[in-house]
């Protein structure tokens, strides 16, 4: 990703009308925007140099959105993803979520709500950053339960002395659900502690989340069993399993 003061996003989008309406909208708030019309475009650019935040159509030509972001999330854990889907099964927005998206918007969107969910992940991510930054100064601060430890500065995780590669979100929710281990979660607590600026998700949104945190787990630990469900109410840690 770039290292400039203002953050770069790039915009994934074949219909021409909404690709130059949202970049136009992103410049307008001061941010550096690019626009491409299909994700083997897009996919070149990012190769030589990840954005800031990507915006991804899941329908564009040539490399659709899902597989680019495959190729994103691999390259980085930490970028943020937005997806646009205009397609209305759940699944596919689902499964967007589960190869590692953020956040994902249904056409037609509104632009303002665009806007606001692009500026709470670079904010998230921002925050991030400044912990990090800060970390070499500060005593550690490490949340440990069980096998888990979360570096509260530098928004790492171990799991069984193994590294984790996680999302800010997925951190987020390692970090509500370790805090209070044995505690039940509600979806909406674990909405607040993700998403601390009221950005509106849907429970499967957390649900999605969840999944994909465990999978990442059991590749580290086959044996993982730690993040229980508690059907009708939401997850609970248990560090002892």
């Amino acid at each position: 990703m770039s290292t400039a003061a203002t953050p770069r996003i790039a915009f994934v989008e074949d219909e021409d009308t909404i690709r130059e309406t949202v970049m136009l909208a992103l410049r307008q708030q001061g941010y550096e925007a690019a626009g491409f019309e299909d994700g083997a475009d897009a996919w070149d650019a990012f190769d030589r140099q990840l954005p800031d935040l990507a915006i991804l159509d899941i329908g564009v030509p040539r490399m659709d959105g899902l597989t680019l972001c495959r190729r994103l999330r691999a390259r980085s854990e930490v970028l943020p993803i937005i997806f646009l889907t205009s397609r209305e099964e759940e699944f596919d927005r689902v499964l967007g979520l589960e190869i590692g998206a953020d956040d994902y918007l249904c056409k037609p969107f509104s632009m303002r709500e665009l806007l606001a969910r692009v500026k709470v992940l670079l904010r998230r991510v921002g925050l991030a950053s400044i912990a990090t930054a800060k970390a070499a100064a500060e005593p550690e601060r490490v949340l440990t339960s069980g096998k888990l430890a979360l570096d509260l500065h530098r928004y790492t995780a171990i799991w069984n002395n193994r590294p984790l590669a996680v999302t800010v979100t997925e951190f987020l929710l390692l970090q509500a659900l370790a805090q209070h281990p044995g505690h039940v979660k509600t979806r909406d607590q674990l909405m607040e502690q993700a998403y601390p600026d009221q950005t509106f998700v849907s429970d499967r949104t957390i649900d999605s989340h969840i999944k994909r945190l465990r999978r990442k787990l059991e590749q580290c630990d086959p044996t993982f069993a730690a993040i229980e469900t508690v059907y009708g109410l939401g997850y609970r840690f248990m560090p002892d399993r």
